[in-house]
């Protein structure tokens, strides 16, 4: 798919999303069940830390994202896989709750579901993450049904069951289908990747592991560059980085008292995605994902912080519209 190249903040994408679909968006790739460790500093080598917290809670990128488009009245459906364990037992429990179908998620027997320890600093919200994922739980051949792959108008994937989301990545654009992707590491078939999606929202971890230029800002340019979609680069509270008519914008974040910033990267994806289904200009698209980010750090979990729309857009008109702030290393 050829983007319209924007030449201004206020400019939409007016992507042509294709008609009679069963659902807004799609979400192919990871799950996870987080055990999150709140303790009143992060601890030191060889040292014991009391917990002032502890909560098992859902996660994983794009069921996170797919979940805020759910929660934001979109149609959304999520296909992934869990183990057959009481962790997987869990995941498909809490999406029930929140009435979003699993029949796409797969159980793999005699198979840990993805999970992760996070140990959150209750001074600042900052965390580090710890997390295990098993093969087992990649898909595998006849098990990746294209059909449903293909029943949105845009696809989502982060590309840990690299393989797979390759060829979801290529059915969809083959169909005249969008695709969006959540990349914070580099890994298999990660060029693959990036040749077949049409909107990156990336690390700027990523940016600098798979540029290998450790400058933040030279990374992001130097990916700018070899990449034919739209690239975006989230930089946690510092706000999101986007090109337009090449040059490198800074849209800031929003200012809060951070509980935790597990999963604001997930629902910053999944705000991007809304605001272009909306066919919102980028300002108020990188607006609303930055306040929908923001916001959801005010709470612990991946989850647990989705807020309502009509809080996350009253949020957008108090802050306002920002074309963005021209990175000083361009010029």
């Amino acid at each position: 798919m050829r983007l319209k190249k924007l030449k201004s903040p206020s400019d939409t994408f007016d992507v042509p999303f294709p008609e009679g679909k069963k659902y807004d968006a799609v979400g192919f790739g990871v799950n996870s069940v987080d055990h999150l460790c709140v303790v009143p500093d992060f601890p030191g080598i060889d040292t014991k830390t009391g917990m002032l917290q502890y909560k098992k809670l859902p996660g994983g990128q794009v069921a996170t994202a797919i979940l805020f488009l759910l929660k934001m009245g979109c149609r959304a459906h999520y296909i992934g896989k869990v183990g057959d364990d009481g962790e997987g037992r869990m995941f498909l429990k809490s999406f029930e709750s929140e009435s979003l179908d699993v029949s796409s998620v797969l159980i793999e027997k005699n198979t840990p579901t993805q999970s992760a320890f996070i140990i959150v600093d209750s001074r600042s919200g900052s965390r580090t993450i710890l997390w295990q994922r098993n093969d087992k739980l990649n898909f595998k051949g006849a098990e990746l049904d294209l059909g449903k792959i293909c029943s949105g108008k845009i696809l989502h994937l982060d590309g840990y069951d690299s393989r797979a989301a390759v060829t979801a990545a290529s059915a969809c654009r083959a169909r005249g289908i969008p695709v969006c992707i959540d990349l914070d590491r580099v890994g298999e078939d990660c060029d693959a990747l990036i040749k077949n999606v049409d909107f990156l929202v990336a690390s700027s971890d990523f940016c600098c592991e798979y540029t290998g230029i450790a400058d933040v800002h030279g990374s992001f340019q130097a990916l700018v560059d070899s990449f034919e979609g739209f690239l975006v680069m989230t930089a946690g509270a510092g706000g999101a980085i986007a090109c337009v008519a090449g040059e490198s914008l800074v849209f800031p974040g929003i200012q809060v008292r951070a509980a935790d910033t597990t999963g604001a990267g997930d629902v910053f994806h999944g705000g991007f995605i809304y605001g272009l289904l909306q066919n919102w200009p980028l300002n108020r698209i990188m607006a609303f994902s930055n306040a929908a980010a923001g916001l959801s750090c005010r709470y612990l979990g991946a989850q647990s912080g989705i807020r309502p729309l009509d809080e996350i857009l009253h949020r957008v008109e108090t802050n306002g519209l920002s074309d963005g702030r021209i990175v000083d290393y361009y010029k």
